[in-house]
């Protein structure tokens, strides 16, 4: 296995850790700061598959069980109800339009209410982010998948099915958002075109990369091109990678092939959201910026918790950017949540000493749940980072199941509006607070946040 996967999961950079307890009393995050306007820009962050368990674990790790990750500075929060139509456990593509429409659909929808129209909480037939685009918003999607994968794609696409990626791709681009980054460059060439990062998959023949550039969009496809772009730069495509910007797979699996659970050439989440702000922020009306972390959610599906911590970790620092922005902006509402809890996850730390540092997890717990420890099945446990006394305490992550569940998930929330986040809220409230601080009001004839 290459080093990538075999090393410890780096700390979160800016604000996490002990010196974060230090910002907790900072008026930006933890007191009411009055907006200097009725209107706001949203950045709405979906770390996906990541319930409470997945972020405690991450916690353990990073800062240990005295510190405090990016997440938790977060002042604001709700307990989020995720039920579909006809489900009550979300799909990504059903939850994605839930909180783009702000309506409850059947689990096969992606932008449709199954194969049928949809109608917005607000009255119109489009999402969130198309009514900010009308009103004179500039726009954003990123995403460390696919930037088809239904978190940034079901505000843009509307198709019957979700594996529809070219189309979905094609009906991005015609969107035309200031700001798309992601994975995905196969949906966007011809079949048998080579690209940078692999071949293209589209049957109709159309290259969107080029088409991109026609439409006067900047197109990147590496870290160093996108840390790069000239600060005149006002609409950018960032293709990173073929498909996803990692490789979920489980941690034999990456052994086995000898990749890394990230591609290095590829920009993190948290520099994909940094270039986004960059270029966003200078809209005068604002910005409504979608941002999704997709690895999160497809490491704890294939059971792989050194990929899903790592995926975690990212996110948190992707956190850490936005809070910095945060500081200099009154006038924007982060709002972060999850849509479903993947895989599970649960920490084990050893009351019984049937946990040592020095020897290989058990492959399965006691009631048969699969097992991890650091580096995979039988492998020896991960440690916390020290706690206040400096100790440092060894745990193991169990699996419930390969499958996305109905766990305990948050929504939390800083900056303009943030005080509408609290008790418990539905997946279509997450709609009606990010609409109220884009357009001032509820939507129409209802009584939401």
């Amino acid at each position: 296995m290459r080093e990538g996967v075999t090393r410890a999961v780096q700390r979160p950079r800016l604000l996490a850790g002990a010196l974060s307890l230090a910002l907790l009393a900072a008026p930006g995050l933890c007191q009411p700061r009055l907006a200097a306007q009725e209107t706001g820009s949203v950045i709405f962050f979906h770390p996906d598959g990541m319930g409470v368990n997945t972020w405690s674990a991450l916690r353990l790790l990073q800062v240990g069980p005295d510190g405090r990750l990016n997440w938790d500075l977060l002042p604001a929060m709700a307990v989020y109800t995720g039920h579909l139509a006809d489900a009550v456990t979300a799909t990504s593509n059903a939850a994605a339009t839930i909180h783009a429409y702000g309506v409850k659909v059947p689990a096969s929808s992606y932008g449709l209410n199954a194969s049928e129209p949809i109608v917005a909480r607000s009255g119109r037939s489009l999402s969130i982010l198309l009514e900010a685009q009308e009103a004179g918003y500039a726009i954003g999607l990123v995403n460390s998948g696919t930037i088809t994968e239904p978190g940034t794609g079901a505000f843009c696409a509307r198709v019957e099915e979700r594996t529809d990626h070219a189309e979905i791709a094609r009906q991005i681009l015609d969107t035309g958002p200031n700001v798309i980054l992601g994975g995905g460059e196969r949906y966007f060439l011809p079949t048998g075109v080579e690209g940078v990062h692999g071949v293209g998959a589209r049957a109709d023949g159309r290259d969107l990369v080029a088409e991109a550039r026609a439409r006067g969009y900047t197109v990147v496809h590496t870290s160093q091109e996108l840390a790069a772009l000239p600060g005149t730069v006002d609409r950018v495509l960032g293709l990173f990678a073929s498909n996803h910007t990692f490789n979920a797979r489980s941690e034999a699996g990456l052994e086995e092939a000898g990749l890394d659970p990230f591609a290095e050439t590829a920009p993190s989440v948290a520099e994909m959201t940094r270039a986004a702000l960059a270029i966003l922020s200078r809209s005068e009306r604002g910005f409504f910026l979608v941002v999704e972390e997709e690895g999160t959610d497809n490491f704890s599906n294939a059971n792989n918790a050194y990929g899903a911590l790592e995926a975690g970790r990212r996110a948190d620092e992707a956190i850490a950017v936005v809070i910095e922005h945060l500081e200099t902006d009154p006038n924007v509402l982060l709002l972060v949540t999850s849509d479903s809890d993947a895989g599970g996850l649960q920490a084990i730390g050893s009351t019984e000493q049937w946990l040592k540092r020095d020897e290989p997890v058990p492959e399965r717990d006691l009631n048969g749940a699969p097992m991890d420890g650091s580096r995979g099945t039988a492998t020896e446990p991960f440690l916390s980072a020290p706690d206040r006394a400096g100790n440092r305490w060894p745990f193991a992550i169990a699996w419930a199941t390969l499958r996305d569940a109905s766990g305990g998930i948050l929504v939390r929330a800083a900056g303009m509006n943030a005080d509408l986040v609290s008790g418990t809220l539905d997946s279509t409230d997450v709609y009606a607070v990010m609409y109220r601080t884009l357009f001032g009001r509820p939507p129409s004839g209802t009584d939401g946040p």
